[in-house]
């Protein structure tokens, strides 16, 4: 049944809102929060949806800022009831993973721990070190996040020394494969020199190491050594005896191990203050610790139920091989006994979940929380250095509170060519890089021998702010800007008062000015400007606030210069092939996606051109004919 989008939130419209209250049942199941453009914001369970959907309209509901922003906007609740809650547990979890909502966040995703990536959506999987975690395609895996980036990258190449794998993102010749071949340390993937099936049982074994079966791999490698034995395959036989000797120099420098090695289990403990909880996750295989995976969170709720939130969210993706039998836990959980069935139906195998009062588990559990603790004061130490760089920058510009979003911009061209700009966030004083963008300069007066940084800004600022100004066609998202995690407490100009008047004078045409704190910080001087001041503030270049600013100007030209850079090669590569009648945008990149530059694509003959998607024969010759002038 579909149900009609409505314009206004539930909780501006009270009779309606208590008309669908109680519409829902209590019974177990799944809720969605839907917005006016009736888009999935939130998806939830429960053992007793009326109760858990009416909490979040209740005033006395200890509600964060996420989940209070999100309550604002909710226009329509729908949900589907299920028959236990195991099944609105697991129903829950597909959703999620199926829709993505935007308000269904709680590990956050801070870039400070490192995930391994295996893109198993590829005929050749990639394996690489990545601190975003995005679920662009299904089947890619991501394994962590992992605390000892320094101890991550070597296993990884230890990994790529003990197995043959592509050892470059892009191929080094269009037709041969480079020295790694030779040497043995690749199989030859750029040239498909081994066939996909193979490769990919390779890069299994791999994965077999991030989901801490190293002892299983080894187990298995070594049944192969002897079989490889007894045929008389001895090169093979002594090539697997160093993978092993490889595998088992990994847990050479393990520091923990338990008399019970016949276990497979997980521990999970927190330290949390008012703010933040700093979660920790010991992974223990065959007696030893295999991985320390880490988690940040927000303290909105009770530890129980943040450290069962954080064990849907980790073993949501994980295959069942992954799951471990026992599972040891700092706080009873509250839905522990749900999470234990769904867990063993996915691995097939008993999985117990239990919190230790005594002995060894318990002393692994007081072990697990003493990292945590660890971790929070670091975080806490590194918060109230950005917390007295914040509260200098407050006093300076005089605001009513601490700038908690704050945004800069920068502009980067050579005399107006390929003119872009950057726009980096810092979050509570510290670079929030999922938050960066970066643009092109569309104006049309800004070309290549004349440059305007004024008009760049200005163009900049109304494309980030317009969707605020109630220009936006009603089909895009209508956040509020108050209270929105998108909307940010300071914006900082890169350049002097020209620069700030000119974005000072667009923010007023979209009326969005009035809402917003804007200044510019000056190069020469680290001087800093406010809007109709013709002089600059009295500071100290080298006070906490402006330390502050002066690291977000930085970061700004950083990424405003490196987006400039790259593109400037693009078009590098691209000039020549502009030349080419016939040869559009599209085509150009197929022709350099196949053959990785101009240089190869000069050398390539009709016949080879011809086999690129979307280049005929007769395009093939035009081309053949460009860089072969008779």
């Amino acid at each position: 049944m579909t149900i009609p989008t409505q314009t206004l939130p539930l909780i501006k419209e009270p009779e309606r809102l208590e008309s669908r209250l109680a519409e829902i049942p209590p019974e177990p199941g799944v809720y969605f929060m839907r917005d006016k453009n009736d888009r999935i914001m939130y998806i939830g369970k429960s053992r007793k949806l009326r109760s858990r959907v009416r909490s979040y309209f209740r005033d006395a509901y200890n509600k964060s800022e996420r989940i209070a922003t999100m309550v604002k906007l909710v226009t329509e609740i729908e949900f589907i009831v299920t028959d236990t809650e195991a099944e609105a547990l697991a129903l829950e979890a597909n959703l999620i993973k199926q829709h993505q909502p935007y308000f269904n966040v709680l590990l956050k995703d801070d870039k400070k721990y490192p995930y391994v990536c295996i893109t198993w959506s590829e005929d050749y999987p990639r394996i690489f070190i990545t601190r975003k975690r995005q679920l662009g395609k299904e089947k890619d895996k991501f394994y962590g996040p992992y605390t000892d980036s320094g101890l991550l990258r070597e296993i990884l190449r230890l990994c790529k020394r003990i197995f043959p794998l592509r050892q470059r993102p892009q191929p080094l010749f269009k037709d041969r494969p480079c020295l790694n071949y030779d040497l043995g340390r690749c199989p030859g993937v750029c040239q498909q020199l081994i066939s996909s099936e193979e490769y990919r049982k390779i890069v299994q074994k791999i994965a077999m190491v991030f989901q801490g079966r190293t002892q299983e791999l080894i187990d298995i490698l070594t049944q192969q050594m002897q079989a490889a034995a007894e045929g008389l395959n001895f090169e093979s036989a002594a090539r697997i005896r160093d993978q092993i000797a490889g595998l088992k120099s990994l847990n050479a420098n393990q520091k923990v191990s338990l008399p019970d090695d016949t276990v497979s289990r997980d521990a999970i403990a927190l330290a949390a203050d008012d703010k933040h909880a700093c979660i920790q996750l010991f992974q223990i295989r065959a007696g030893q610790l295999v991985g320390r995976l880490a988690f940040v969170a927000d303290t909105h709720a009770e530890p129980g139920a943040i450290l069962q939130r954080a064990l849907e969210e980790h073993y949501q993706t994980a295959d069942s091989v992954e799951i471990p039998t026992e599972i040891l836990v700092q706080h009873d959980l509250p839905d522990g006994e749900i999470l234990a069935d769904v867990l063993t139906q996915r691995k097939g195998r008993k999985v117990t979940i239990l919190a230790p009062m005594r002995q060894t588990k318990a002393e692994l559990i007081e072990m697990v929380e003493r990292n945590a603790q660890y971790e929070l004061q670091r975080m806490q130490k590194l918060g109230d250095r950005n917390d007295q760089a914040m509260q200098d920058l407050a006093a300076i510009l005089d605001l009513p509170d601490l700038p908690h979003r704050i945004e800069g911009y920068d502009i980067s061209h050579i005399q107006g060519s390929n003119a872009v700009a950057s726009q980096v966030v810092f979050i509570d004083g510290l670079p929030a890089k999922q938050h960066y963008r970066h643009y092109k300069i569309k104006n049309p007066t800004v070309t290549a021998g004349h440059s305007d940084d004024f008009a760049s800004l200005a163009e900049v600022i109304q494309r980030r702010f317009r969707k605020y100004s109630g220009s936006e066609s009603s089909t895009d998202l209508q956040l509020p800007r108050l209270g929105n995690p998108d909307w940010p407490d300071l914006i900082m100009i890169d350049g002097g008062k020209g620069q700030l008047s000119s974005v000072v004078a667009v923010l007023q045409e979209m009326n969005v000015l009035e809402d917003l704190r804007v200044v510019s910080l000056a190069k020469q001087r680290e001087e800093i400007f406010l809007p109709g001041e013709s002089k600059p503030l009295t500071t100290d270049a080298e006070q906490p606030g402006v330390q502050l600013l002066r690291r977000l100007r930085d970061e700004a030209h950083r990424f405003a210069v490196s987006f400039h850079r790259q593109q400037r090669t693009d078009k590098l590569k691209r000039s020549r092939l502009d030349e080419i009648p016939g040869l559009g945008h599209h085509r150009q990149k197929q022709l350099l996606g196949h053959f990785r530059s101009v240089d190869y694509i000069r050398q390539a003959t009709p016949t080879q051109l011809a086999e690129v998607a979307g280049i005929g024969p007769y395009l093939a010759q035009e081309i053949y004919d460009y860089f072969h002038p008779s």
